[in-house]
């Protein structure tokens, strides 16, 4: 029985711990102070000045330093953001280890980075909260968010049914104490341009409020993929009595995100095609139809989160947060899985019109405290999670007329919509009980997570059943030793589950994916500067995926799926980040993935959009009188468009270069992106395939205050 379901409005963030040894003084001899101690915290309010960040709200939802945890956790800062000139989620994770941070290229409408060679689409949060959606993952706008955590594996202990790719926690704008504001403008050598303001006030000890706007234009190398965005958030934490705060969270998006629209693989220069075209001169063309593709999406979210700590020094901390998202749009693309009609440039297209909306209600209650049992100190979080999104959606198909690459010209008037039409309307629910024990007995550190998972889902999806009604069972263990050096060994496992709607070819219910992963790893935190550097080495499998079957069933021939898909992702990650003295930052990493689909029509070949090699190095100079210079490279291996590994797509090298002059109030900005102008596909897939952006010059000007 599906456990009922209920939801309040509370929510949390955790305390500011701050433990200090006294003085001994003997009255013969000088006073010699103990050395002082200072522990961090999760606290989200508290926003991570600099590059370095060795704390993560989502990696064990409690205070462990991100060089404590055992697994492979990164975490991208507000600093980062700006140095690096990011203005999406794929941008900001550009230099991330084992993260391909934009695998369609510039697309204004989603945020899809893989992870170890896996989707991320189901595996996005904010605030610690799943964002909700059937498909592809809302793009929430960077410059509302202070920093960007990304936990690598499974990671169903904490957060039930998702990708075994890991988390992606997008963690908004908190009110700070203390007073400081910003506002500016920006524009770009594509003709973008924004304006922006950032607010924070605390008129007293109780109070705390931050108002977060910004206004864009973007523009890309296409003209016409364009996005008119609108974003307005707003903070404000309430800390009456010492013992409990309240943070209350809210934002709303309005933007209009035009589809990109791909070229068959044949006609770009890695094909096969007579006519093999020139990807610096096709990059520029655009396929759709520029009078008939639109968009007009809007998103809201309000949250809060409270937090009290006990008498008995535990904590109760909920978080909430009810989010709604609609969205129109028109568009154009490549006709999946046909050839070109003409080796020389021509090629059928495809249009859709649909409209969907959702929404999603997010709970989260946690009860933490520590417990001594000998000489082990046991820090315990038992949760409640819980999860509902309701979400629907109306889609019709249609054509446009033939594209010829060699002539393109544009007709909306000959587009029709006279083809399939249906549309979803499903409810899922999931409700998650969960346990974590962080044991800390001398130098040894041991992880034990356990969680159980009602999930159901009820509803039509284009006039078929989409249910399902799942529970499970998933774990993490992990166990370190943490030297007097800084340096940690650690080894861990962990699993995951994602349920899916429908049936097989036989007519039976299918089973929920199941992920799996072995990592042993080593992090090192040095005393003498702000850095981390780890090296993790990892097995990730993931089973009971579907794949297409034939078959003779009871004398008839049916077309349906198999439950006999296996994957598995295995490799090598260096990462290193740090702040030395005062005068550079730097970034670096290289990652070995090595993916393999081992059951089904495919067995043998590699994911898609699962680069071998990725590396990336980054490096930024403060001079010291107002000055910052600096820039960095980024390396993009081979990999395959799609699971046949058919399309092969060449590997890429990308300079980027970043300065800042900062004078009295006033700071200003300078980046480039693609410095030599490499003209590349990105991705590729039955639709299409997309280029990544050229040369790229962007400014802005801020006024602080």
């Amino acid at each position: 029985m599906y456990p009922d379901f209920r939801t309040a409005l509370l929510a949390s963030a955790s305390i500011l711990a701050v433990s200090a040894a006294g003085a001994a003084a003997q009255e013969t001899e000088a006073v010699t102070l103990d050395t002082i101690t200072l522990t961090a915290t999760t606290d989200a309010s508290v926003q991570a000045e600099g590059f370095v960040s060795d704390y993560a709200q989502a990696s064990t939802k409690s205070d462990t330093p991100v060089g404590e945890t055992q697994q492979s956790v990164s975490v991208v800062t507000t600093e980062q953001v700006e140095q690096q000139g990011a203005e999406s989620l794929g941008e900001a994770l550009t230099y991330s280890t084992g993260v391909l941070g934009q695998p369609f290229g510039a697309d204004p409408r989603f945020n899809s980075p893989t992870i170890r060679g896996f989707t991320s689409d189901n595996a996005q949060y904010v605030n610690g909260l799943r964002q909700g959606r059937l498909f592809g993952a809302q793009a929430y706008e960077i410059y509302g968010m202070q920093q960007v955590e990304v936990i690598r594996g499974p990671s169903s202990s904490l957060y039930g049914s998702g990708s075994p790719a890991g988390v992606i926690n997008q963690v908004q704008k908190r009110a700070q104490a203390g007073d400081f504001a910003e506002a500016g403008a920006g524009l770009d050598s594509n003709s973008s341009g924004q304006l922006f303001f950032d607010v924070n006030r605390s008129p007293s000890e109780v109070l705390s409020w931050r108002l977060t706007g910004i206004a864009r234009d973007d523009q890309t190398q296409l003209d016409e993929l364009t996005n008119k965005r609108g974003y307005l958030g707003a903070a404000m934490r309430l800390n009456t009595d010492g013992a409990t705060t309240i943070d209350l969270l809210a934002s709303i998006t309005d933007d209009s995100p035009i589809s990109p629209v791909g070229i068959p693989y044949a006609l770009t220069s890695l094909g096969d095609s007579p006519f093999r075209g020139d990807d610096e001169d096709l990059r520029d063309i655009y396929t759709g139809e520029p009078g008939f593709d639109a968009s007009d999406r809007r998103m809201w979210n309000l949250g809060v989160e409270i937090s009290h700590e006990l008498d008995n020094g535990w904590t109760l901390a909920q978080g909430f947060r009810y989010e709604k998202f609609d969205w129109d749009y028109t568009g154009t693309s490549v006709q999946g899985f046909e050839p070109v009609i003409n080796p020389d440039g021509t090629f059928n297209r495809t249009t859709i019109d649909q409209s969907e909306d959702s929404e999603t209600i997010s709970l989260d209650t946690r009860l933490s405290g520590e417990l001594t049992t000998g000489q082990a100190v046991h820090r315990l979080l038992f949760g409640l999670d819980v999860q509902k999104y309701d979400a629907r959606d109306f889609t019709i198909f249609g054509s446009a007329p033939a594209f010829d690459l060699r002539d393109p010209q544009y007709d909306s008037d000959a587009v029709t919509l006279d083809g399939f039409r249906g549309g979803r309307d499903v409810t899922f629910k999931q409700v998650g009980l969960y346990v974590q024990d962080e044991v800390e007995w001398g130098n040894w550190r041991g992880t034990f997570g356990l969680r159980h998972d009602w999930a159901e889902q009820d509803g039509l999806a284009y006039g078929l059943d989409s249910n399902f009604d799942d529970s499970q069972t998933t774990g993490r263990l992990g166990l370190s030793y943490v030297m007097d050096n800084g340096l940690m060994p650690y080894v861990s496992y962990a699993t995951s589950f994602e349920p899916l709607p429908g049936s097989d070819i036989a007519g039976n219910a299918l089973e929920p994916t199941e992920g799996k992963q072995w990592e042993a790893g080593l992090k090192y935190s040095p005393s003498a500067f702000e850095g981390l550097f780890t090296l993790a080495v990892y097995d990730l499998r993931q089973t009971n995926l579907t794949r297409p079957a034939s078959e003779v069933i009871d004398g008839e021939t049916r077309t349906g799926l198999r439950q006999i898909g296996e994957v598995r992702s295995r490799g090598v990650e260096l990462s290193g980040i740090a702040s030395l003295t005062d005068a550079w930052d730097v970034q670096a990493s290289y990652s070995y993935n090595d993916t393999e689909q081992q059951e089904g029509a495919n067995e043998g070949n590699a994911l898609p959009n699962a680069p071998r090699h990725l590396a990336s190095l980054w490096a930024m100079r403060d001079f010291g009188n107002g000055l910052q210079a600096g820039g960095g490279i980024r390396h993009v291996g081979e990999r395959f468009g799609d699971e046949a590994n058919a399309d092969e797509l060449d590997s890429v090298t990308l300079v980027d270069l970043a300065a800042r002059w900062e004078r009295e109030n006033v700071e200003a900005t300078l980046n480039v992106s693609n410095l030599t102008d490499e003209a590349y596909v990105a991705s590729c897939s039955a639709f299409g395939c997309f280029y990544g952006e050229g040369r790229t010059l962007s400014a802005r000007v801020a006024y602080k205050w």
